[in-house]
């Protein structure tokens, strides 16, 4: 997959050059976008998504409206 995907076809000059071509799709691409088992078959991208809309509906559950103070 890396082959056909980020090195096929490309001339590095450099072992660096590679280096961080590789890094650059490994990083940018490849994991952020991968499903992974530990993450419900998710992605990290879907599950951070999921993550903060759960948290942001909870905290609209927990918001109580305010009640005006009393003053005697």
């Amino acid at each position: 997959m890396i082959k056909t995907e980020c090195i096929r076809g490309r001339v590095f000059d450099t072992r660096a050059e590679a280096n961080l071509a590789l890094f650059e799709y490994l990083d940018g691409f490849y994991n952020p976008r991968r499903i992974q088992k530990r993450l419900g078959y998710l992605s990290p991208i879907e599950y951070e998504e999921k993550h903060y809309a759960n948290h942001a509906t909870a905290e609209q559950v927990n918001l109580k409206p305010r009640q005006p103070l009393l003053t005697s």
